[in-house]
């Protein structure tokens, strides 16, 4: 994502994090992550790297849990276009721009 928006500045993506069960801690670093807002704790989240502890109260993930079931996303990363096309997996950023840029 951030080499695409390296290159195109007209495209933008909107993070929900939705933390997996079967990854230990993932739901206590994303309500860390929502609760600071901060782009830097998930990326430091994929390097491994120890988070804070959550320092406020949110329903934020607990709603974005919600929101997957309801559309039937049951991994990460999934993307829904502006379009709503649903596309899940991994993808670099070439297939990226190609997925966003296709009407």
């Amino acid at each position: 994502m951030k080499k695409v928006v390296n290159e195109r500045k007209d495209i933008a993506f909107h993070i929900k994090m939705f933390p997996l069960k079967m990854h230990p801690n993932a739901y206590d670093k994303a309500r860390a992550i929502v609760c600071e807002k901060s782009l830097s704790l998930l990326e430091d989240s994929f390097e491994k790297k120890q988070l804070p502890a959550a320092k406020c109260k949110t329903a934020a993930v607990d709603d974005n849990i919600k929101l997957a079931e309801k559309l039937g996303i049951t991994g990460a990363p999934t993307l829904i276009m502006p379009d709503g096309r649903v596309v899940a997996g991994f993808r670099d950023a070439g297939s990226l721009k190609e997925l966003i840029l296709k009407k």
